[in-house]
């Protein structure tokens, strides 16, 4: 009876199915790409940059002319502390005069560290790490050189000629400023690394717990979060699960109300068959479990269609949006079935109250 239900019934039975599948595959799709969102988002953000500046204290002493300086072994404290997953670059700062005699800032880098930490940098070619007479000029400080080839700089009566290897452009302080290997800037200014900026994967609480972590491996230096780049990713994360959240919901209901109405249909289409089982002795029971078993038939039936048809849409979507894929997930499967189960419950009451209201003799004589 199940069988012939269903398939001599086939426009509805079609109806309810193309619902369910469409529950289950947008259901499968935005389970499978939450299990993997934290990882891509946050994967996502570290290409802004860091998120943890670590900056010397000036000094204290009156008229001291030394400059801030990190201790030597901060940037192996601060990869012990943040992380092995964690990103870090040291940087040094001084004012030097270019050959037009303008100032300018001359930063000192590692440029390795630099290029993983600010992927984001706009640069036509950056410096090898062998190149120990290299400079990265910036968008604007590229204006002050009257040779980019042949970049000559004054520090304190210090001459020093480097050779331009690229433009940077990055919208900010970075481009009025020229980059040059570490080794190189200490031994022309005698200075020495004032600034790590750090990039530490994950949310906000990885990024304040190894906060504590640097200041206590660092003390007296100052350990600031990047405020914009820690709450902004925050938000977005939050913003998104509750996104998802919500799409699942309302594809939920609307499914729900879609698979309603095709149930409600076929009962009141079939109310002289259910009336003629009553009257040959079927129970309350039986017609009822007959038609929620057929509604039960139809949500597992969506669930396999709209698992596989679900996890093709993740791989994709997570393909073109953050170049790896999501594979499928069998963890979401049971959470996937659930749903499904629980909307065809509900798209099944009315119809069960109709199906307890039913009276044989009156509609058997056409009443």
């Amino acid at each position: 009876m199940l069988r012939r239900s269903l398939v001599y019934r086939r426009a509805r039975s079609i109806s309810a199915l193309v619902a369910m599948t469409v529950s289950a595959g947008v259901a499968t799709a935005l389970l499978t790409l939450y299990a993997d969102l934290d990882a891509k988002l946050h994967k996502e953000f570290r290409s802004f940059g860091a998120n943890i500046v670590i900056t010397a204290p000036a000094p204290t002493a009156p008229g001291s002319s030394s400059t801030p300086a990190l201790p030597a072994d901060a940037l192996a404290k601060v990869q012990q502390a943040a992380g092995a997953d964690a990103l870090a670059a040291e940087f040094g700062y001084a004012v030097a005069t270019t050959d037009r005699g303008t100032p300018v800032v001359v930063t000192g880098t590692n440029f390795e560290a630099a290029k993983r930490l600010n992927s984001w940098w706009q640069v036509d070619a950056w410096p090898a790490a062998s190149d120990a007479d290299a400079a990265l000029l910036g968008q604007r400080a590229a204006n002050f050189i009257a040779d980019e080839h042949a970049v000559t700089l004054n520090f304190a009566g210090h001459p020093l000629t480097l050779h331009g290897i690229g433009r940077l452009r990055t919208g900010g302080d970075e481009d009025s400023r020229i980059y040059i290997p570490m080794a190189a800037f200490t031994a022309w200014t005698n200075a020495h690394p004032s600034v790590i900026e750090v990039q530490v994967p994950g949310g906000a609480a990885r990024v304040e717990a190894a906060i504590t972590h640097l200041r206590q491996e660092l003390p007296g230096m100052q350990v600031e979060p990047v405020r914009q780049l820690v709450e902004g990713e925050s938000r977005i994360v939050d913003r998104t699960h509750a996104l998802m959240y919500g799409s699942v919901l309302l594809i939920a209901l609307t499914v729900a109300v879609s698979v309603l109405a095709t149930l409600s249909a076929s009962v009141l289409e079939r109310r002289r068959d259910f009336a003629l089982m009553k009257a040959l002795g079927g129970t309350q029971v039986q017609l009822m479990g007959m038609f929620l078993l057929e509604a039960l038939v139809l949500a597992f039936a969506g669930v396999v269609a709209g698992f596989v048809i679900g996890s093709a849409a993740a791989w994709a979507i997570s393909q073109v949006n953050f170049h790896t894929a999501s594979l499928p997930r069998l963890q979401v499967l049971p959470l996937v079935l659930l749903l499904n189960v629980l909307i065809a419950a509900m798209a099944s009451l009315f119809p069960v109250r109709v199906l307890r209201g039913l009276q044989p003799a009156a509609l058997l004589k056409g009443e």
